[in-house]
């Protein structure tokens, strides 16, 4: 019989997906604690994925949860690329159509939680479906 992961390499460090779900975790949590409602996690289609689908009184939310344990090489939020906006987008435009809605006609918007060390920073509408 094989043994369970225990989602570390042999170095005792969390490994890259486990060190994801721990980050996307934290940024929920946060969202929670700032008023949002969580609605699902990891919303994947063929063209990109979702972190986080959140909700507020306003419409929903398509969070991207970025993590750079440091700085050096610029902050977590530098990271998020156009090309990444296009495939958060399309994610969420298929989660959308999967829940008979459309992403024109529904109050959505896009936002990043940057996790850069031990900083978390929130930015709400961070980028738009135009792009």
């Amino acid at each position: 019989m094989e043994p369970v992961s225990t989602g570390t390499d042999r170095s005792g460090q969390l490994d890259r997906r486990a060190l994801g779900e721990a980050h996307e975790r934290l940024a929920r949590c946060y969202l929670e604690r700032q008023g949002l409602r969580f609605i699902a996690a990891n919303v994947a289609c063929r063209g990109g994925e979702v972190d986080l689908v959140m909700r507020d009184a306003q419409g929903w939310i398509f969070v991207e949860v970025r993590f750079r344990r440091s700085a050096r090489y610029g902050d977590a939020a530098a990271s998020v690329t156009r090309r990444k906006q296009r495939r958060v987008i399309n994610a969420a435009t298929h989660w959308l159509l999967s829940q008979q809605r459309d992403l024109h006609a529904e109050a959505c918007r896009f936002d990043v939680v940057a996790i850069t060390g031990d900083q978390i920073s929130w930015f709400p509408d961070a980028f738009n479906a135009g792009v």
